[in-house]
């Protein structure tokens, strides 16, 4: 679903952005089930080839700041550099702050991961799930750009498995290990060995 311009009318809210990897363009979603806004960063609908895709939620900290408690920052710029070289794909860009606790809670749960726990703990400590965050809209909105079999850039099976669920065929799966220090080796050692996901660190 479209955003609307001052409930008037309907417009399309679809634009150019020139970003420093390259020419994006962005189009703006409203999800009807839990109306949050969400976003698509996109390129060359027109070449024939399968696009390279990131499902990336939303990390104030990383995306915004470059907090290195995480590496969710790194990865977003990586995916729009690599989606620029190849020339099609899309970041879907799904706001889900804190694998979809949000962002007071996220904050939380760092205070808690200062005294020691990990961030699995932390987020249960708090009677919140390890992983909140699904991908079925996430679907609909690379469908709608006519993306429905893709190469998808992540180390987590889950989204793999979800997406799929819901209709994109996975062709390959690219995985995206950058960032890594430091500061967030724990928090990465945590999601392989704890969450599953696909990662060597």
């Amino acid at each position: 679903m479209l955003s609307k311009s001052n409930g008037n009318r309907d417009i399309n809210a679809d634009a150019e952005m020139p970003t420093k990897f390259g020419n994006f363009r962005i189009r703006a979603f409203r999800d009807p089930d839990t109306n949050k806004e969400h976003v698509l960063l996109y390129t060359g609908l027109e070449l024939d080839s399968i696009p390279l895709i990131r499902v990336h939620s939303e990390c104030l900290t990383g995306d915004a700041f470059g907090s290195l408690r995480c590496d969710c920052g790194a990865q977003l710029e990586a995916a729009m550099e690599a989606i620029q070289l190849r020339g099609k794909g899309a970041i879907v860009y799904m706001r889900q702050e804190g694998r979809g606790i949000g962002l007071y809670a996220k904050m939380q749960a760092y205070a808690l991961q200062d005294e020691g726990m990990d961030t699995l703990d932390a987020n249960l400590a708090l009677g919140l799930p390890a992983d909140g965050r699904t991908y079925e809209f996430a679907a609909k909105m690379l469908k709608s750009i006519g993306f429905d079999k893709v190469n998808i850039m992540t180390n987590n099976p889950e989204k793999k498995k979800q997406l799929t669920e819901n209709g994109i065929e996975i062709a390959a799966r690219v995985p995206i290990i950058v960032g890594t220090c430091e500061y967030n080796i724990d928090y990465l050692q945590t999601k392989a060995n704890r969450m599953g996901h696909m990662l060597r660190v």
